[in-house]
């Protein structure tokens, strides 16, 4: 396994704390954009989306990469950015709200954390920059991978969702059953996008590499070619 990043990847904004937002981007058409990292506190996504890119030479032909869309979280290792913003409540959608989040640390947890949704829709630079890059690549998937609830939330049974949930042997929902106002799911809907969510089950890092890293390498290299 290689130490580093075997293709470059390219600076698409900054962070609130003006850390670089970077990706690495694809060499044709962009079919399918992958993204780790949207809360600081699921750093086993970008730890699992690094490991799989470190299995290629090169950039693939079809697929975008966001190893972390929220590295000043993730830095802290808070769920928010370094605002205190959930960024998946911040994007510009019709059911935006100003109210703010609740989320629990884990799933035992007593301790609730509450968040802002920002002052207004894509009011961080973190989804701003997203924003942008999206309507830059055009895809038209976009799979963004979170923690730890082990499930796959999509609207549709697209290839990329069927396979995902058999390799986790987690179940399909068409959504996940709760209100998501301002989240990056709801966004795609709106401006027709198929958004796939991919909950990793509660597992340690260790294991989802070595349960996903072969099955998750293969498929997005025939995806891309």
């Amino acid at each position: 396994m290689k130490g580093t990043l075997p293709f470059p990847l390219t600076q698409f904004g900054k962070t609130a704390l003006g850390a670089p937002l970077l990706y690495a981007p694809c060499t044709a058409k962009c079919e399918l954009l992958v993204i780790a990292g949207v809360h600081g506190e699921e750093a086993e996504t970008t730890f699992l989306l690094s490991r799989i890119l470190r299995n290629f030479d090169k950039p693939l032909q079809n697929i975008a990469f966001i190893l972390c869309a929220n590295p000043d979280g993730t830095a802290l290792g808070t769920r928010g950015n370094a605002n205190g913003v959930d960024l998946n409540r911040n994007f510009p959608t019709e059911n935006w709200s100003p109210k703010p989040t609740f989320s629990k640390p884990f799933l035992e947890s007593r301790r609730i954390t509450q968040l802002s949704t920002g002052k207004t829709p894509a009011s961080e630079p973190e989804t701003k920059s997203l924003l942008k890059l999206i309507r830059k690549l055009k895809p038209a998937e976009i799979l963004a991978i979170h923690s730890p609830l082990g499930c796959v939330d999509a609207p549709m049974l697209t290839p990329l969702v069927k396979f995902l949930a058999d390799i986790s042997e987690t179940p399909h929902k068409k959504n996940i059953g709760y209100p998501t106002p301002g989240s990056l799911g709801t966004w795609c809907k709106e401006n027709s996008i198929h958004c796939v969510t991919w909950e990793l089950p509660r597992l340690a890092p260790e294991i989802l590499i070595q349960k996903f890293i072969r099955p998750l390498s293969e498929f997005l290299s025939g995806y891309s070619s």
